[in-house]
């Protein structure tokens, strides 16, 4: 999220008092600030020299913490594809133990708010020397994937290495180019590719959500909401980390040591519940269509088929993580969206296990005993991750609220066209509704007539001030 605009002091003066309700941390002590500007100058650098693979990197416009850079291939010969996948080597800068180290626990994930973020590492790392900037020769995980004709992963491994990323591009640069055939065919192939893996996603059942996202956005000086529905370059660039998550997660399997990102089957109510939506919704669910395939024949761009998929990403609550050791069998071991075992490993710079888990998959591809304090870690970080994740998401929540208040603060009592996107179980009165302009997503309260799930009606708003409440609407 980014928000500039010359009526935004309001706003980012409850965003400030937002940071200190949450206990957001704020700025690196000195002696980590210290400790990373000498690991900036003087990080543990690998013996292999990737840099003559033209990797590029695929981000939000304006990013500087880039994780990953990818380089795309067919394989001559034996057919196939190669996939290239470098992930920026924190533990080449942070010393375990360490002041860093302690304070990337504390810290756990990078947070976004609407005026900046609070990063993870100081930003002379994860936006300087850590990052995978263009340009830039800096030590890397090297992933080299070679998969068959159909996308499916015949080998893998992973080492450290020197890497130079050649570009930097971002989703609808990629999806322009790709759309009219401009692109150079390492990044042609991300089409090819990505839609093999997500033919295989669909064979073994696995989902993926595209759910149309608020975003923050500058018009003119002024901020306001718009909705966000995943290009297909999005999901294709996903694929690419979800198959190296997979492959991580069977390596650490195979090795007897690791830690997964697990997700429990949904509760068959949960299913029922979803059904129910669907009727009510008007969506055609035959009994045999399994509900992954059900989601994808979706469309976000319909209101109804947006509202359902927001209602499916329930069935994705009760994510975490899971370590083992010593050879012990982890429960539970799959993700049920991915339906693999799955790992987080793809984003060091912005969330603490991915280190882990890379230093865990380097011993696990090389056949050696993972580093003890790599080890010693796992038993705490699903625990600490939890609680990472908690702060994040109440921080996406809080901002989004504090900012659908800014925008509709001058307006109560003003009526809009919504549409009912949510009706709570146990309590028909009281549900959420989408307007689609301003893009705000808000609370709806009724005195007398039931909610109808997946119908436009009109709402008149009866509360909007940022930083004291929430936006609330009534049926007009």
């Amino acid at each position: 999220m980014h928000m500039t605009g010359a009526d935004g002091a309001a706003l980012r003066a409850a965003l400030r008092d937002l940071r200190t309700k949450l206990d957001v941390p704020q700025e690196f002590p000195a002696e980590v600030r210290a400790e990373a500007e000498r690991a900036a100058r003087n990080p543990r650098l690998p013996a292999h020299d990737a840099t003559d693979l033209p990797l590029f990197t695929i981000d939000p416009p304006g990013s500087v913490d880039l994780d990953q850079a990818m380089h795309l291939a067919r394989r001559n010969g034996p057919g196939g594809y190669r996939v290239h996948y470098a992930i920026a080597d924190v533990a080449a800068f942070v010393t375990p133990g360490s002041p860093l180290d302690a304070e990337a626990h504390r810290r756990v994930t990078t947070l976004y708010f609407p005026d900046g973020k609070v990063p993870l590492h100081p930003p002379v790392l994860s936006e300087g020397a850590a990052s995978l900037l263009p340009d830039q020769t800096c030590p890397a995980l090297l992933w080299r994937l070679d998969l068959d004709a159909d996308g499916r992963v015949e080998t893998a491994d992973v080492r450290r290495a020197l890497v130079r990323s050649r570009a930097r591009l971002d989703y609808d640069g990629v999806q322009k180019a790709i759309d009219t055939g401009t692109a150079e065919e390492s990044l042609a192939l991300l089409k090819d590719i990505g839609g093999l893996r997500e033919a295989l996603e669909r064979e073994r059942g696995g989902i993926s959500l595209n759910v149309p996202e608020q975003e923050v956005v500058e018009r003119d000086g002024h901020y306001t909401l718009d909705y966000r529905a995943p290009l297909p370059a999005d999901g294709w660039n996903a694929q690419v980390s979800l198959m190296t998550g997979m492959v991580a997660a069977d390596l650490m399997l195979a090795a007897g040591t690791g830690i997964l990102r697990t997700l429990p089957t949904a509760p068959d109510g949960a299913v029922g519940r979803l059904r129910r939506a669907a009727r009510a919704l008007r969506i055609d669910w035959p009994h045999h269509v399994p509900y992954a395939e059900l989601v994808r024949s979706l469309d976000p761009h319909l209101p109804a088929h947006a509202a359902f998929l927001q209602e499916c990403t329930a069935l994705l609550r009760g994510a975490g993580y899971t370590a083992f050791t010593g050879g012990d069998s982890p429960d539970p071991a799959v993700h049920a969206a991915v339906a693999a075992p799955y790992a987080h490993c793809t984003a060091p710079l912005r969330r603490l296990v991915d280190r882990y888990a890379g230093e865990l998959c380097l011993a696990a591809a090389a056949g050696e005993e993972p580093p003890q304090w790599a080890v010693s870690a796992l038993d705490a970080l699903p625990r600490e991750m939890a609680e990472g994740a908690r702060l994040a998401n109440t921080v996406e929540r809080e901002c989004v609220d504090l900012v659908e208040a800014a925008l509709l603060k001058d307006r109560v009592g003003e009526t809009f066209e919504a549409t009912v996107i949510d009706v709570k179980e146990h309590d028909p009165l009281v549900g959420t509704v989408h307007l689609q302009d301003p893009a705000v997503v808000g609370r709806v309260e009724s005195a007398a007539r039931e909610l109808p799930l997946g119908e436009r009606i009109r709402v008149r708003l009866t509360q909007a001030d940022p930083g004291t409440t929430k936006i609330l609407f009534i049926p007009a």
